[in-house]
């Protein structure tokens, strides 16, 4: 078992996620209509075994039903946005509410706050998805990181680190629709952690980058990477 994580970032907040045992997630995953997404990564999401998501914005899961239907994944979501899923002719999905954890395979993911909204529009609808979280996933080595979703700081994020122990934490930085850099600089002290995956930014009206978390956090043990959409990387 390969002691590190792999991760690829598509833009805004979807991830691709080689685990230290070959479980290869596709985190809310945009594809078609997202000006970040990678095209190297148009083949390679295609080979997933799993797709969480952590909320029903179309940037985030416009294009979850077509995935899960080619590539067979298992889909993780919560229970409402679960029960759309299924309505559309999703068959292998896995509900979950905040505070559950589920077991899937050698993994545990752990759904968790989220304090940002839900529905999106569908035929000039607005169609309720259920209430935005993040998930704390433990890895089959142990190493667990938290992936909060689109959210601000809140001060829970303080139970978080408490109870679940990330060493790692993906924040969205890029303002406007999420929190920006002064608030993801409060809540890396809130969740006490000392590397940080920016994700949510780099487009357009988004104003947040790491340099201005960096300048903000001014703690130097803190690992701030700096990413461009279509990086891989190793995180243990």
């Amino acid at each position: 078992m390969d002691s590190k994580l792999q991760m690829s970032w598509l833009g805004f907040g979807a991830f691709y996620f080689i685990t230290p045992g070959g479980k290869k997630i596709l985190i809310d995953p945009w594809v078609h209509n997202n000006p970040l997404f990678p095209t190297a990564f148009r083949k390679t999401i295609f080979d997933s075994d799993y797709i969480f998501l952590t909320h029903g914005h179309r940037d985030h899961a416009e294009d979850a039903v077509e995935l899960a239907k080619a590539t067979g994944a298992k889909v993780l979501a919560g229970w409402e946005l679960s029960q759309l899923l299924m309505k559309r002719g999703v068959e292998n999905v896995l509900p979950i509410n905040k505070g559950g954890t589920r077991a899937i395979a050698d993994l545990r993911v752990t759904a968790v706050h989220a304090d940002h909204s839900g529905a999106f529009v569908e035929n000039g609808r607005l169609i309720y998805g259920g209430e935005p979280m993040g998930f704390v996933i433990r890895f089959e080595n142990g190493f667990t990181i938290y992936h909060a979703g689109d959210t601000n700081v809140f001060g829970d994020m303080a139970l978080i680190s408490e109870l679940y122990h990330p060493k790692a934490a993906i924040l969205p930085i890029g303002d406007v629709f999420t929190m920006g850099p002064r608030e993801a600089a409060k809540a890396i002290q809130l969740l006490k952690i000392k590397e940080v995956i920016p994700m949510h930014f780099g487009y357009d009206f988004l104003t947040g980058t790491p340099e201005k978390l960096r300048d903000m956090v001014k703690d130097p043990s803190v690992k701030i990477y700096d990413i461009l959409s279509g990086d891989t990387f190793f995180i243990e």
